[in-house]
């Protein structure tokens, strides 16, 4: 994070919010320009507000070598991906920065430079936040504020038994991505390095799907600790079980050709390996063809690959079963990344 031959001194506080991340609250008018200590906002009329906050840890969710622009788009789409999972429209954010004396300015101009263009791409606003000091790591904390038309909220609770399970995009290549970073992979080629390490540092939120699915969704969340644990959460939260087909999982090209290549990219590691920032959905048969739609009309590629379902006997380690064509189970080692 140390800046070049030309890199400046890295200002005060209050020097350091004006020059960097008041013009980021420009467009905020409750944001009065980051020069008060709170934000004023004003829910629309007939909408509920949604919350949602997640930090990033260097060497945790970040390498310290990753550019410090992809660094802050992806803190800001980790937390847009959960309000497109309740269904909502962003609308601002609140940032807090914990820098240690490492974090150059040249590092803090390339991060503003990232939020500003994320910002421009979805449509958001900073409103406020905190910059504090620290002995280390860089540590970064993002709270996101949406919208949704009251009562539809999309809770991860909400399946019910006999639903299917959807999922946007592919699965496995942020993990895969991030594997092509620390120098692993030695197989793949120039194309699907890029590519994989691209959608580890980039996750794609899906924005236009979110607003969409009221009325056809019962349930959502975002695949952020592994397909197989965050269908795990939903299950638990709605009392259910669910069953996967793992030829209906959906893999970029560049993921099916490590599955083919590397002897230690597994099926079930492209499950649990996190980082995909998709959603997961539970979705009604009579829903099926009016979610199929609003999927289209927003551009987003879903996958059916399963359903939920009643069972006996459930255990936190069997509530979701993956299997192969013939119906046979496949052993999922671990569900997927846990921080304790």
């Amino acid at each position: 994070m140390a800046g070049g031959k030309a890199d400046r001194p890295r200002p005060g506080e209050f020097e350091l919010i004006a020059e960097l991340f008041a013009p980021l609250a420009r467009e905020a008018a409750g944001a009065f320009g980051l020069t008060d200590d709170a934000a004023l906002y004003r829910a629309s009329p007939g909408k509920e507000t949604v919350l949602t906050v997640d930090a990033m840890v260097e060497g945790v969710h970040f390498l310290p070598s990753d550019p410090p622009d992809t660094i802050a788009r992806k803190l800001l789409r980790v937390n847009l991906s959960d309000l497109a999972a309740k269904g909502a429209r962003p609308r601002g954010y609140l940032l807090v920065t914990a820098l240690p004396a490492t974090c150059s300015m040249s590092w803090l101009e390339g991060f503003a430079a990232g939020l500003a263009e994320d910002q421009a791409e979805f449509g958001i606003s900073l409103w406020g936040g905190d910059t504090v000091s620290t002995s280390g790591p860089l540590t970064l904390s993002l709270t996101a504020i949406g919208e949704v038309e009251e009562g539809a909220m999309l809770p991860r609770g909400g399946a019910q038994a006999g639903d299917r399970v959807y999922v946007t995009g592919t699965i496995g290549d942020a993990s895969l991505g991030l594997s092509v970073l620390q120098g692993r992979l030695p197989s793949a080629s120039d194309a699907d390095r890029a590519f994989l390490a691209d959608r580890y540092r980039l996750p794609q939120p899906r924005v236009t799907l979110g607003p969409a699915l009221s009325g056809t969704a019962h349930a959502a969340l975002d695949v952020s600790d592994g397909l197989v644990a965050d269908l795990t959460h939903m299950c638990e939260a709605s009392g259910l079980a669910a069953t996967i087909r793992a030829a209906d999982v959906p893999l970029s090209s560049a993921a099916a050709a490590m599955l083919l290549a590397e002897n230690d990219v597994t099926f079930a590691s492209l499950l649990t390996g996190g980082d995909d920032y998709e959603l997961l959905l539970a979705v009604s048969a009579e829903a099926e063809e009016a979610f199929l739609d609003a999927a289209a009309g927003a551009g987003v590629p879903v996958a059916l690959i399963g359903h939920l379902e009643e069972r006996a006997n459930r255990t936190p380690e069997t509530l979701v079963r993956l299997v192969d064509a013939e119906g046979e189970p496949i052993a999922v080692p671990h569900a997927g990344f846990r921080h304790f």
